[in-house]
């Protein structure tokens, strides 16, 4: 578990950190997801907001998905103490309270309000066997 404090910082896992260091010498992306923020390294970013955005240009639900993720976006340096700043807007729209649960997702870091990441992971445990048959499935693809 982890804290945002009254100035809206949030420290990073050191593994966290390093990772997103590792990965660019530019700060990290910060924006909205669904029902949580992401974290990007800058470079991954760059590239999925061109792949979203040329798909956009043809597609209108893209063009929505892109204005929701692309609107929120901020560069989201890491401090000397290891700590990132979470815009008011950002943290308003993922309704963070002062706990939260970071989770790594590939080469991202979802930041959830602990009440509904614990609610989404009973929500998904609930329905996994049926996930696990779904995605399976699609791995023999």
């Amino acid at each position: 578990m982890h804290t945002i404090d009254a100035k809206n910082r949030m420290s990073l896992p050191m593994a966290f950190r390093q990772a997103l260091e590792n990965n660019s010498d530019r700060p990290p992306i910060l924006t909205n997801a669904y029902r949580c923020l992401e974290l990007h390294p800058y470079e991954d970013w760059e590239a999925w907001e061109e792949r979203i955005v040329a798909i956009a240009d043809v597609d209108p639900e893209a063009q929505d998905y892109a204005r929701m993720m692309i609107s929120g976006a901020v560069e989201c340096p890491i401090d000397k103490q290891g700590r990132i700043l979470v815009p008011p807007h950002l943290r308003a729209y993922a309704a963070l309270e002062r706990e939260v649960t970071l989770a790594g997702y590939g080469r991202k870091i979802e930041i959830w309000d602990n009440a509904r990441f614990e609610a989404k992971f009973n929500e998904t445990h609930a329905r996994f066997e049926q996930m696990a048959i779904s995605v399976a499935g699609k791995l023999r693809n």
